[in-house]
């Protein structure tokens, strides 16, 4: 049974609310933060990502660049920049991108729900990443941005929410200078609420899509808060935290791709010819090219793409990680040939996410940075739930989910 509880969002004014909205602290680096929030007070960068406001080089993790976050949303809070609504409700928050919009329920999930495992993962957290997240939760005492969550598609839930935004003017309405579509919703009637919370209660298990360091150290800040407070409940706000609950047919997984610097010592004929031995390999000329399939992939190499088909002993289609390409790429290429063992610690692999299209990856092969780029098929929802529900975690830098969540329309305290 999941969890879901409205609450007393904490909001901008409207009209500030396209220039307070910011792309997640996850997406970008301290530099890009900078001029992203050049000249515009209003960003919710200097909240999370508070180092754009002090001087450059500083360490992420300095007490100096938390203490900057609780500082600074002190200060949006004073100029009414931030306010909190007066009742508890739950919000709607869409998003329209290549023509498609995809419906959100924003409410609090419950961090019982997470360490029981009704909210199931299908990624490994680093303890270096959740002990920031869980700092910038601590000294703001809040959550500032949403983790992004996926639950199975509810025909009844998905067409009242999708009936009730077509019905109702949003609160935001805005379209953010990557072309993404973002609206957003107040939902203040309490029948309405209760309904939307009693068909989530009907859920056996709600799943993280994105966000998983934000889940964990929203959910273990709220496991410290219970056990230093002797006069624990079990109904403080602490025991709950920002969450956007989307049905899972409406999502999209995107590509997320491989680029690495060298070939191990592997002259390219011998690295192509060793190829051979579990792929089929074409040359597809100059043009880009897309995998079409699952157990397709593309690989740039000395100026070409080529195709290559995964031979039917490389793969699994019966064990829900030994069918993914990500497994195979890894298997079968990135740790015997190239010699890259562990893909969260290697300095000689980066990972791009395909919003940035396979121009990216010729540019990084073509500068001389890198000397081989691998393209995947896209993981499906079907295969997370299924890596998911089985207690399996999925490799490292699988899905890359688009479009992302914007941060700020909504932020929920914990007090």
């Amino acid at each position: 049974m999941a969890t879901l509880k409205a609450f007393k969002g904490l909001r901008p004014p409207k009209e500030i609310a396209d220039k307070l909205a910011s792309r997640p602290y996850d997406v970008l680096n301290s530099k890009e933060a900078r001029l992203e929030a050049e000249g515009n007070e209003y960003s919710l960068l200097h909240i999370i990502k508070p180092e754009i406001d002090l001087k450059e080089g500083i360490s992420l993790y300095s007490q100096e660049v938390y203490n900057e976050a609780k500082k600074n949303l002190d200060t949006f809070k004073a100029k009414g920049w931030l306010k909190q609504d007066e009742n508890d409700k739950l919000y709607i928050y869409a998003q329209t991108m290549w023509g498609k919009t995809q419906y959100g329920i924003v409410g609090c999930a419950s961090v019982d729900d997470y360490m029981n495992n009704v909210i199931k993962k299908h990624e490994l957290t680093r303890k270096d990443k959740e002990e920031d997240r869980m700092k910038h939760v601590r000294i703001t005492n809040a959550n500032m941005e949403p983790v992004f969550f996926s639950y199975p598609a509810n025909e009844v839930l998905d067409s009242m929410i999708m009936e009730y935004a077509k019905n109702n003017t949003p609160e935001y309405d805005f379209t953010a200078e990557d072309g993404v579509g973002h609206h957003f919703w107040v939902i203040s009637d309490e029948k309405m609420i209760q309904a939307i919370i009693k068909h989530f209660k009907s859920m056996p298990s709600i799943y993280v899509a994105d966000g998983h360091h934000r889940t964990a150290a929203a959910a273990l800040v709220g496991n410290e808060k219970r056990k230093n407070n002797p006069n624990h409940t079990g109904n403080e706000e602490y025991n709950f935290f920002l969450a956007v609950h989307f049905p899972d047919n409406q999502l999209t997984i995107i590509d997320y791709n491989r680029v690495i610097k060298d070939l191990n010592g592997l002259e390219d004929d011998e690295f192509m010819e060793k190829l051979s031995q579990s792929f089929t390999v074409e040359d597809m000329g100059t043009d880009e090219y897309k995998p079409t399939s699952l157990h397709e992939f593309s690989m740039y190499f000395n100026k070409h793409w080529y195709k290559l088909t995964a031979h039917s002993n490389t793969y699994n289609d019966n064990d829900p990680i030994g069918v993914l390409d990500v497994t195979i790429l890894t298997n079968e290429v990135l740790n015997p040939l190239l010699g890259i063992e562990d893909l969260r610690t290697s300095k000689r692999i980066d990972f791009v996410g395909g919003i940035r299209g396979l121009g990216e990856l010729e540019k990084r092969v073509d500068s001389g940075e890198m000397k081989v780029a691998f393209a995947l098929y896209p993981v499906s929802m079907k295969q997370l739930i299924n890596i998911a529900d089985s207690g399996l975690i999925m490799p490292p830098k699988t899905t890359w989910f688009e479009p992302k969540l914007r941060s700020g329309l909504v932020i929920h305290e914990l007090d």
